[in-house]
């Protein structure tokens, strides 16, 4: 496998920050500079949806449990998600993106990618385009609505580069500065590393992605089981790789109840947790659902089962809203 080594800017990866919290703030100005987590239902026993930024300088993140999250932060306000209201963000958010430069991949309901072309795919012009869009969605969409955005010569790295400075941050990675520009983030940093591949990585004695680098493209391979491993080394040295189908495969999560957790409310409270680890996951790996199977096995060893189809998506509010109505009509 080889494939050209780029040597020019070719995409923007623009994240919006704490999205549905941020939402929040931006539609009730009360909200601002407070740290508010947004939950499936006003309960101390469920989970964090989002949080926003101040909430997240607290140690409150998605997936924790609201009684922890109380404990880490007494003056956290809850607040229930409104799906429909970021969906409506969403939706102006990237069309005001798709004024200044095309939107070619929505990735999940904060999160897209735009091809640079032209006079774009220079540094100088690529971080100008980026701050006028930054500026554009607080002037015509919200003037709290903050974004992260990435630019490098592949979709890979621009991910990458929209993560390393939140909020509000604007990072390029160019092709001269790789791989040495990854060097100081964690193996985690690198999308497609779960738990799992971490620990497969660990195992060959590789623990930063300094270490990473220094294997070649047929060790990663081996390093990783597949054909994916020798790509990863391959996009970190800034190839722009073409789009490609992802097969069709199965992400699942499950739980065993313990006998105090299995009253109809605490299960519902373990499944919205079970579906934003499912959601995570999709996204480490960039990949998409378009259907969801619901599955319930009861003391009696009877098991109920449910499909659910959906767009294609992978962020939690797609996933969140039919699982728990589906979960309401079967028990």
């Amino acid at each position: 496998m080889s494939f050209f080594l780029e040597n020019k800017l070719n995409w923007l990866y623009l994240d919006i920050n704490s999205y549905f919290a941020t939402v929040e703030q931006q539609v009730n100005p009360e909200l601002r500079y407070k740290p508010i987590a947004v939950v499936p239902l006003l309960s101390d026993s469920t989970s964090v949806i989002a949080a926003s930024q101040e909430a997240k300088l607290k140690g409150i993140k998605t997936g924790t449990r609201i009684y922890e999250a109380k404990k880490l932060c007494p003056e956290l306000i809850c607040i229930q998600a409104r799906h429909e209201l970021y969906v409506e963000y969403h939706n102006k958010i990237f069309q005001e993106v798709d004024r200044h430069l095309q939107v070619d991949h929505i990735f999940s309901i904060d999160e897209g990618a735009c091809r640079l072309t032209g006079k774009y795919c220079s540094q100088e012009e690529a971080i100008s385009i980026a701050k006028i869009i930054k500026e554009a969605i607080k002037t015509n969409v919200g003037d709290y609505i903050t974004c992260s955005i990435g630019v490098a010569s592949n979709r890979y790295l621009a991910k990458i580069a929209s993560n390393m400075q939140k909020p509000d941050g604007l990072v390029v990675i160019a092709p001269e500065d790789l791989p040495q520009k990854l060097y100081d983030l964690s193996l985690r940093d690198l999308p497609g590393i779960g738990s799992r591949t971490y620990e497969k990585i660990l195992g060959k004695g590789i623990s930063t992605i300094e270490e990473l680098c220094r294997f070649d493209a047929k060790r990663l391979k081996a390093v990783w089981g597949s054909v994916w491993g020798e790509k990863v080394w391959y996009l970190m040295r800034g190839a722009d790789l073409p789009l490609e189908e992802t097969q069709k495969s199965t992400i699942g999560h499950s739980q065993v109840l313990a006998p105090e957790l299995r009253g109809v409310g605490q299960a519902r409270n373990i499944l919205i947790t079970l579906v934003l680890k499912a959601a995570h996951r999709l996204r480490s790996k960039s990949l998409y659902a378009n259907s969801i199977v619901l599955s319930v096995e009861l003391m009696s060893r009877q098991t109920i089962k449910s499909s659910i189809k959906i767009e294609a998506s992978c962020d939690n509010s797609s996933f969140t809203k039919p699982v728990l109505k589906n979960w309401d009509n079967l028990v």
